[in-house]
């Protein structure tokens, strides 16, 4: 290869580009100069290992490893790329393999002293990783020895099981567990074993030893089987649900690449490669969900596994589930009620409701195409039909029971199965009846299908009569509920002051028979939920939001239900309280279109002056201080993402208020806010991740956010600097941004999550508070050795920070001003980048000669950083009109001067040593 050959020019131009810290330019070079050598020579070695630097520097250790094999193919004992290698091997702690390859590389230069303390680090590594690995063999055989001896004690085999589970989330620990046939000896324990605390920990290191490792879980299916993990999953200790729950998500992500938590996508190779497991466990979750052996908190668990993995990001079952008819079976759940004491009915819960109609919800909004919703809707339909043509009272109840599930979940097919023919008729017909499952099951219905303007007129003309009739019944179970359906029909008119559908003071009478139901403890929870809903639907009104948030007695008790926890009730509770905060989304009024309207007649929506902000803030602030918070927090782990997005609604109204954010933080809202940020629909995560940032501006991230949960934040607030987002949401975002960024590793995940061009270009936003607010968050980066390699870059990075130090703006002159001083300090080609501003010499005498102390100081700083970093930097920098500010300030003896003075003489004590300027003679000065 000649030095004019394309190859040797591609080769020098990527070392340039190297030099100058273009990592994509350098790699781009390589790369091509790779491609036009087709024998393996020993220049082909070298542009190898080159490319492996350029992967080390931006941290692809994968492929750094593979580019240093290839360069090592051919020339097998070359230690730059045995060094390269094993730094490579080193960040990905496979510590052996790294230990390796320093050894040859001492072995080949005995006098590479470079290599010697890495090969001392590796050495000792490694040592202790063989000495733990022997000490972990023998507790592995001492605690299978115990947790699997029926005849020893329950306490040590339960001290047992849960040592095993530590070593199962180990490496070698994991390795030692199923080489001596763990799966074998859970499997046969758990047919005999009893005592539910050694259940739940031999279920938790199944998943531990499945997680991430391909290997495992097929192991896992192979010995123990999908039917397996049902039968753990059929109990009716929470506890043993829960982790039987998540031992089935954990192998369905490994087989698939699927992580929801961290956002990772399956992959689609790995599911095709896997194709046949993944269907097996859907068809068997389908199957078991209607089975009547299983226990109803059994039923929810399987119904949140197929409404988890149902989404196009996750492992889209949707279609598949109609494919197979997992629609009618979910359709048999939707039919249940808990009261139902027919032979064919299943076990169900409090919450079983909620759940299917969450998960028909799920399925349908993941039904992309036209033709394949009205499948969806047909297999509905189909199930109606025959419901309806089977004779007997029971599948009529079913129908109604079924069409009340669906509106609270897909509310369109809802709506259209209650709109054909006879169908709204049969309910009033039931509700008119002297039967009281029947009265009630219609009375549910009515209060679901008054949802939409349209079916809640009418209801209005048809079912209103009897609603009241059905009120004065004397049963509670029925008149709470017909009281719900008036409040749902009196609420038509939403926050339109202007439209009543009932008479005057009808409405505040609705109320406070809601309150009479919410407030008695001799009332079950069943009836005081749904007058919790009642209010959910009432407090649209303004005067009943008044009435209830003064109501100190119906406002604890409204929070103690939602402290309980309960699924079924949380619907209605966090819409009361979205309601009470004014946090639903407000259409924006256009003036110009708002004369348009009143021009064609049009009826235009009034708002009531108790919505005015003074009120809201003032219900939002005894909200805040009644502890609300502990009942978000208890809700928010349900599975319905309208409710999360709701709960982070009324979260974001109370963080609104920086006097609250404190207690939110000491409730634990904080940690309840990050996966609202994370998981569920756009505008919720939105919501949430905004009240995530105004906790991060106010309070120190180490209280709000200890330890791994700083970084767990970042990726919620890089989402709000968005285009969809408005300016306040980006610049509380970058103020967040700016906090935690002064922490180690919150910066590091920035970093990683891409954060830094995101960042980046708000400081070219034409808005002052934006531009500010990023400068600042980059002058913490700066802290990062990669972040300072952007600016040392073929780019004009530094220059605009040079230009942005001359702001009008104090703040942002100091924002722009600190960044330099952060970046002169550790490099010497940024320092160099700050002469290619043209005009860098007014703008250093600008900032020696600022007003500001604070702005003053760091200009020292930057004169100080630039001039010690060479003597050819020291004297270009320290022209005649720089010296003659410096000697200037060099004079100054006062207390507020003291830092800059401090810094100014040490930067002429540099320049005297570098021979730059004169050393003066005190004694003849004085002369």
């Amino acid at each position: 290869m000649t030095n004019d050959s394309p190859t040797a020019q591609l080769k020098e131009a990527g070392n340039l580009a190297f030099a100058e810290g273009d990592w994509d330019k350098a790699l781009s070079f390589y790369t091509q100069a790779l491609n036009l050598i087709e024998l393996d020579t020993p220049e082909k070695a070298i542009l190898y290992k080159n490319k492996a630097a350029v992967y080390l520097k931006v941290s692809d250790y994968e492929a750094a490893i593979k580019d240093c094999t290839a360069s090592l193919e051919i020339c097998p004992n070359d230690p730059k790329a045995l060094f390269r290698r094993c730094q490579a091997y080193e960040a990905l702690e496979k510590f052996e393999e790294a230990y390796k390859d320093a050894r040859q590389v001492h072995n080949l230069d005995k006098n590479n002293k470079a290599i010697a303390p890495v090969l001392k680090r590796l050495h000792d590594i490694v040592q202790d990783r063989m000495a733990r690995f022997a000490q972990t063999t023998t507790k592995v055989t001492q605690m299978m020895e115990i947790a699997f001896d029926l005849s020893t004690t329950v306490e040590k085999r339960e001290t047992a099981t849960s040592n095993l589970l530590v070593l199962a989330k180990e490496s070698a620990g994991a390795d030692l567990l199923v080489k001596e046939g763990i799966f074998e000896k859970i499997n046969s324990l758990l047919k005999k074993e009893t005592t539910p605390s050694i259940v739940v920990s031999c279920i938790r290191i199944v998943s531990a030893l499945c997680k991430g490792n391909l290997p495992r879980a097929k192991m896992i299916l192979q010995l123990l089987g999908v039917p397996w993990l049902l039968d753990q999953l059929n109990s009716n200790n929470d506890e043993q649900v829960s982790a039987a729950q998540y031992c089935c998500q954990t192998v369905i992500n490994t087989i698939s690449g699927l992580d929801l938590k961290d956002d990772k996508q399956p992959d689609k190779a790995l599911c095709e490669a896997n194709r046949k497991e993944i269907d097996t466990i859907l068809t068997c979750l389908i199957y078991c969900s209607t089975s009547r052996t299983i226990t109803g908190k059994c039923r929810d668990a399987v119904l949140e596994l197929m409404m988890r993995n149902c989404e196009y990001r996750a492992l889209d079952w949707a279609e598949r589930l109609v494919d197979i008819n997992g629609l009618q079976r979910m359709m048999q759940i939707a039919s249940e009620l808990e009261e139902m004491k027919y032979e064919s009915s299943m076990e169900i819960t409090q919450n079983t409701r909620t759940i299917i109609s969450c998960a028909l919800g799920k399925v349908y909004d993941n039904m992309y195409y036209d033709l394949i919703k009205e499948r969806f809707s047909a297999k509905i339909e189909d199930f109606i039909h025959e419901q309806l043509q089977t004779p007997g009272m029971e599948s009529k109840v079913r129908v109604v029971v079924a069409v009340t599930t669906l509106l609270l979940g897909p509310l369109d097919v809802g709506s259209s199965i209650i709109g054909k023919e006879g169908v709204l008729e049969m309910i009033l017909v039931m509700a008119n009846s002297g039967d009281f499952l029947m009265q009630r099951v219609s009375c549910e219905a009515l209060i679901a299908a008054a949802s939409k303007k349209d079916k809640a007129s009418a209801i209005l003309a048809q079912g209103v009569t009897i609603l009241k009739k059905l009120y004065q019944i004397g049963n509670d179970n029925i008149k709470v509920r017909a009281l719900v359906g008036l409040c749902k029909l009196g609420s038509c008119g939403g926050t339109d002051s202007s439209w009543k559908p009932f008479t005057d003071g009808s409405t505040m009478k609705l109320a406070e028979a809601c309150r009479r139901f919410l407030i008695n403890p001799a009332k079950d929870k069943d009836m005081r939920k749904w007058a919790i809903e009642g209010l959910s639907y009432l407090t649209l009104d303004a005067e009943v939001k008044e009435k209830l948030i003064e109501d100190k007695e119906a406002l604890q008790s409204l929070i103690e239900v939602a402290k309980s926890g309960d699924f079924s009730v949380i619907y209605g509770v966090v819409s009361t309280l979205v309601n009470l905060c004014n946090a639903y989304d407000k259409q924006e009024i256009i003036p110009e279109m708002l004369e348009l309207a009143k021009f064609a007649k049009r009826h235009v929506p009034e708002q009531h002056e108790l919505d005015d902000p003074d009120f809201v803030h003032k219900r939002v602030d005894i909200l805040g201080k009644a502890g609300v918070t502990v009942g978000l927090v208890s809700l928010c782990k349900t599975e319905s993402e309208n409710c999360k997005e709701l709960i982070a609604r009324v979260f974001n109204a109370i963080c609104e208020h920086q006097h609250l954010r404190g207690i939110v933080v000491q409730q634990g809202g904080a940690k309840a806010l990050i996966p609202l940020a994370l998981e569920g629909t756009a505008k919720g995560k939105y919501q949430a991740s905004q009240a995530l940032a105004r906790i991060g501006i106010t309070i120190n991230p180490e209280v709000a956010f200890p330890g791994q949960r700083m970084c767990e934040l970042i990726r919620p607030l890089l989402g709000l600097l968005d285009l969809e987002c408005n300016a306040l949401e980006n610049f509380e975002a970058l103020m967040a941004l700016c906090n935690l960024a002064g922490f180690e590793a919150p910066r590091k995940r920035i970093i990683k999550e891409n954060g830094v061009s995101k960042i980046e270009n708000y400081m070219y936003e034409n808005h002052d508070m934006l531009q500010k607010a990023a400068v600042q968050t980059m002058s913490n980066l700066l802290f990062s050795e990669e972040v300072v390699k952007l600016f040392e870059g073929k780019n004009d990075r530094t220059k605009y920070l040079v230009l942005l130090s001359t702001s009008e703006d104090v703040e942002m002159s100091k924002a722009a001003a600190g960044a330099l001083a952060i970046l002169t300090s550790v490099s010497k080609r940024a320092s160099r980048k700050v002469f290619e501003a043209l005009e860098w010499k007014e703008i250093l005498c600008f900032l020696l000669s600022n007003k500001d102390k604070d702005v003053q100081y760091r200009g020292a700083v930057i004169v100080k950083n630039i001039a010690s970093h060479s003597k050819e930097l020291a004297e270009k920098l320290l022209v005649p009109e720089v010296l003659m500010v410096l000697d200037v300030l060099s004079k100054f003896e006062t207390p507020e001067m003291a830092k800059v003075t401090e810094c100014v003489k040490a930067t002429l004590q540099l320049a005297e040593e570098w021979k730059l300027v004169e050393k003066v003679d005190e004694s003849e000065d004085e002369l």
